[in-house]
């Protein structure tokens, strides 16, 4: 049985063998394919750096991945994209700077709350950076605890 899920990408470093930030977020959404079916990809969105702000500003994006994969098999995915693009979460700044950041941030009407994965993403409907290419392409999918849409969202921010 194939979800949908939603996806958040940024990045703000260079990668050796790839390029700029631009370039990691596309050479991250070629790779998704290897997890499922891209059904959009917003444009990309120039952002500053939120939480830990001394560092460069983003480039943030979202997808839609229509997947067979069940929500943990889709984040361990997610993770090894990361980690085949050169990003090291050990020992890494929490929240610095990243040539690659894939967050999933719904998974159909999945709630879920274990060590390993969170659904939907605690924190998706408090950052703008997430919700506003999310709203470009997905602006009707629900919260599955909120009961609210990602424009609902998007305009509670104000």
């Amino acid at each position: 049985m194939k979800s949908l899920a939603a996806i958040a990408l940024g990045s703000n470093l260079e990668s050796k063998g790839i390029g700029d930030r631009e370039a990691n977020l596309r050479v991250a959404i070629e790779r998704l394919r290897g997890l499922g079916e891209v059904r959009a990809v917003s444009s990309f969105y120039d952002t500053e750096p939120v939480g830990y702000v001394d560092q460069p500003r983003f480039l943030n994006g979202a997808l839609l991945l229509e997947t067979e994969l069940q929500p943990l098999e889709l984040m361990r995915g997610l993770l090894d994209i990361e980690r085949g693009m050169g990003r090291e979460r050990e020992g890494a700044v929490a929240k610095g700077p990243r040539v690659i950041d894939l967050d999933l941030l719904l998974y159909g009407q999945t709630v879920m709350n274990t060590a390993e994965l969170t659904l939907p993403h605690p924190e998706m409907q408090e950052r703008r950076f997430v919700l506003e290419p999310l709203a470009e392409i997905a602006p009707g999918m629900v919260h599955p605890v909120l009961g609210v849409t990602v424009r609902e969202m998007l305009l509670e921010l104000g």
